[in-house]
């Protein structure tokens, strides 16, 4: 089976010589949910928005990034048909990256301006059934009735709700979301990580997601990655990294990953699940 993303030696380092990424070799299947876990600084949005092609990697490796067979960057060049091979990326920021003052429903569309012509793009204008699309996704995510609001009225959980109905819209096949519950408090956390959970479930797409907290890295995810000064030190089942096994691994760096996270996990899911409706047929095909 293909890999849903490969990363053959992918380094980078920094202008002022620090080594963000050392020998990254990662192998992610189609369907995975995988959690990045380190510390601060440890890598992991540097090596998030390297998959994205937000950043290229050091040309003196000869490090590569395939997503889906499409390459995203190689030998330190990004692909020069990025704006494509976007397509089929989305990516969730730690700070929504929303436009507040435009209403949610417009930031949840910017999903599709890839899709459609750059004057469509350009004054924003969507068709009734892109509309029907983005209200379908804000209805998945809980916040259906927020569609008319402007993005900087909704809290910090809604926004990063609205962050992830955006991925839905767009049709990705492979969603990352850098620490997205790191500015959030307990509750809001547990939506976002179950929202991230449906959407790999029930749409097959494959979620890549940075965490903090060791505790939700086990609760939602089967694997995870750890990184440690730009190296992958940890690959493997979640319930592997015991507190012993990351005191081994982080020394005292590990009572910042430890220490978090238990709120998410007592909290009981009080909410009435949200029905699943399937997506349009070219919703659901996108990519």
């Amino acid at each position: 089976m293909e890999a849903a993303i490969r990363i053959n030696t992918l380094s980078k380092t920094f202008g002022n010589g620090r080594k963000a990424l050392q020998q990254i070799d990662l192998s992610i299947a189609p369907g995975e949910m995988v959690a990045l876990i380190g510390a601060s600084g440890s890598g992991k949005s540097t090596l998030l928005r390297h998959m994205a092609g937000l950043m290229a990697g050091d040309a003196s490796e000869q490090g590569s990034i395939v997503i889906h067979g499409r390459t995203v960057q190689r030998n330190g060049k990004i692909a020069s048909n990025i704006r494509s091979v976007r397509s089929g990326i989305g990516f969730v920021f730690q700070q929504f990256n929303l436009v507040g003052r435009l209403p949610v429903i417009v930031n949840v569309l910017a999903g599709t301006l890839h899709q459609v012509p750059m004057w469509r793009s350009l004054i924003r204008w969507f068709t009734p059934e892109e509309k029907a699309r983005g209200i379908e996704a804000l209805r998945r995510v809980g916040i259906a009735e927020c569609c008319a609001q402007r993005a900087s009225t909704l809290s910090g959980g809604q926004q990063q709700r609205a962050a992830i109905a955006r991925a839905m819209v767009q049709g990705a096949r492979v969603v990352l979301a850098d620490e997205p519950i790191a500015s959030l408090d307990p509750e809001s956390s547990r939506k976002v990580m179950d929202i991230l959970a449906r959407v790999n479930r029930e749409d097959q797409c494959t979620v890549v997601v940075s965490l903090h907290q060791v505790n939700v890295a086990m609760k939602y995810c089967a694997r995870t990655i750890a990184l440690h000064q730009g190296k992958v030190v940890y690959d493997g089942p979640s319930v592997g990294l015991t507190p012993v096994v990351l005191r081994e691994l982080y020394g005292a760096e590990a009572d910042d990953i430890l220490s978090l996270g238990d709120a998410i996990s007592s909290l009981e899911d009080k909410a009435k699940p949200v029905p699943h409706l399937a997506w349009p047929t070219p919703m659901a095909q996108a990519a």
